[in-house]
């Protein structure tokens, strides 16, 4: 083992009666911190990739400005105080119908020239007007203005020259752009329109007001011409009967014959002469209003030059997609955690497999002198290298509760870390006394022995043909430790040589002389080692990667040796951050 990367160890967790229960456990706060400490990184970029889709959206998108004017409306409505407000509001919502007509808003694209305003006749749809489109199902056809907004129907005739289909787009387009509505309950209604730049928003507002006021008059002129031609008729009727009237009256007088026949003769003259009278008066007002026409409506406040763009909204925007950013990394990362089969947390083996311990050992990059950590394990001084170690030393010593034992130890995959810890095992195993002997029986990566005794001669390979070599392979590495390299293997690997029992090292032999002996066996997905001597051991601790190994392999390692009889002791997980908490 040649890397420099050694372990800052966590104490071995101490899991509840109800821990191991396989059981669901219910959602606490220590499990939504842990959640947002191991999963912060599928929320930031998923917001963070929103604000950048809604920053390029800002950066490219055309800015809309908004102008508005005032009108005032005077009601002609009379009756009663209820008659009167229904009616007004009548009257009301009907000048907004027409302040919409297409007459206001194409007399607006003929005044201002909008036929020849790019922005008005480009027929290619936005990239918002498409994704509105597409989120409501349309075709690109199927809401175009010139169909939609102008209100045409699709049995009316098409435009014929090409002005007239520019002035219908135009005139619809503009439409889309527009928006009058009434300030609450009062008679003021407000004309806004949107345009690329300030100025043209409010040419366009004033514009549509005043076509507006054009519109209303020339309405009430129109009204008060056939009004007027009407009466003319009937003043002529009125003149007839007037003179037919007169005429009898005068008959009768030059003869009288009857004095109750004079009166109604000269009544009936009266009556006509005053109808007559009247009806003219009512023909002079009219061609009054015909000549000099009075508004329904008058401009209150003309469109100002708007100071900032109405649209796009750049806080909304970007508070929108902070927002939706959020939420969607949430789900993200909550899918991603609930499907994430990688080993986190020590709970999720421990309840797996019903462990008695789960150790955690946190990665560091601490080294002594610049030499591997096997050496400095291998030092002298009784210095510890890995604090976490001697917990774990500890807890595997108590839990067999036996003065002399084989333990083995075994990681999942290959670069999990079983060589590093069995070598401190077998450190502090020493330390305290114990004669140990470290076996590296890991045929596939002997890492122990190319890194403690890469020119030793013999090594288990040996002993297991010629038990008297132990006493010379077995290196010395401090008074109470001793190491044995693997040798040069030929075929058959050490560990299955040795769950045959037919070598000339035996286990029980080594524990008339050793109080403690660590095997390093190799990793299981890369050999079936493990399987052949775990039985021949007094207990294995599995060694497993933080994030990297997966549950389902740690649980199919466990049950498979249990299922040949071997006695699972715990499991490390290694190579976990310092902030990891049980």
């Amino acid at each position: 083992m040649t890397s420099s990367t050694i372990f800052s160890g966590v104490s071995p967790i101490s899991l509840a009666p109800e821990a191991t229960g396989g059981g669901n456990s219910p959602l606490t706060l220590r499990g939504m911190l842990f959640f947002l400490r191991m999963r912060w990184h599928w929320i930031v970029a998923t917001t963070i990739a929103f604000l950048a889709i809604a920053g390029t959206y800002l950066l490219t998108a055309e800015p809309t400005y908004v102008a508005s004017t005032q009108l005032v409306i005077f009601p002609q409505v009379s009756g009663s105080e209820t008659q009167r407000a229904f009616a007004e509001d009548a009257f009301i919502e009907g000048q907004l119908e027409i302040a919409r007509s297409s007459d206001v808003v194409g007399g607006t694209v003929a005044a201002l020239d909008l036929v020849h305003d790019p922005e008005f006749v480009d027929q290619t749809p936005s990239l918002q007007d498409r994704a509105k489109n597409w989120l409501m199902g349309l075709s690109p056809q199927a809401d175009t203005p010139s169909q939609d907004a102008a209100g045409k129907g699709a049995s009316e005739a098409q435009p014929q020259t090409e002005d007239e289909r520019l002035h219908d787009w135009a005139t619809a387009k503009l439409l889309n752009m527009m928006d009058i509505r009434r300030i609450g309950s009062s008679t003021i209604i407000e004309i806004s329109a949107a345009a690329s730049t300030p100025q043209k928003a409010v040419d366009i507002a004033d514009t549509l007001a005043g076509q507006y006021i054009q519109k209303n008059i020339a309405m009430k002129a129109n009204a008060a011409r056939q009004y007027s031609d009407w009466l003319a008729k009937f003043i002529a009727e009125q003149q007839r009967g007037l003179a037919e009237a007169a005429s009898a009256l005068a008959s009768f007088t030059s003869n009288p014959r009857d004095q109750f026949k004079l009166a109604e003769l000269q009544s009936a003259t009266d009556a006509r002469r005053t109808l007559y009278e009247n009806t003219l008066n009512q023909l002079t007002e009219a061609k009054q209003r015909i000549t000099y026409p009075m508004s329904d409506a008058t401009i209150v406040s003309r469109a100002t030059l708007p100071l900032s763009k109405a649209r796009p909204r750049s806080t909304l925007i970007a508070a929108f997609a902070a927002a939706v950013g959020l939420g969607a990394g949430f789900a993200l990362a909550m899918i991603r955690h609930a499907s994430d089969r990688r080993l986190v947390r020590p709970h999720q083996i421990a309840e797996s497999c019903g462990l008695s311990f789960v150790t955690v050992l946190a990665t560091s990059k601490r080294t002594r002198d610049g030499q591997p950590a096997p050496f400095f394990a291998a030092g002298t001084d009784g210095s510890i290298a890995i604090p976490g170690m001697t917990e774990l030393s500890a807890t595997v010593v108590a839990l067999r509760r036996k003065r002399r034992v084989v333990i083995g130890v075994v990681a999942v995959n290959r670069g999990n870390g079983a060589s590093t810890i069995a070598s401190e095992l077998a450190v502090l195993s020493s330390v305290s006394g114990a004669k140990t002997l470290l076996i590296d029986a890991a045929a596939q990566n002997p890492s122990l022995s190319k890194t403690i005794a890469p020119h030793s001669l013999s090594g288990l390979v040996d002993v297991l043909d010629n038990g008297e070599l132990i006493e010379t392979a077995a290196l010395p590495l401090s008074p109470t430790l001793k190491f044995l390299p693997l040798g040069q293997v030929d075929t058959v690997t050490p560990a299955i040589r040795l769950s045959s029992r037919r070598t000339q090292l035996s286990f029980a032999e080594l524990k008339k002389e050793f109080d403690t002996i660590f095997v390093d066996i190799s990793a299981f997905s890369a050999s079936p080692d493990a399987n052949a001597i775990a039985p021949e051991l007094d207990g294995v601790l599995m060694v497993a990667s933080h994030g990297s190994t997966s549950i389902d392999d740690a649980v199919r390692v466990i049950q498979t040796m249990r299922n040949v009889g071997a006695e699972i002791l715990g499991a490390v997980i290694n190579h976990a951050p310092k902030s990891m908490q049980s």
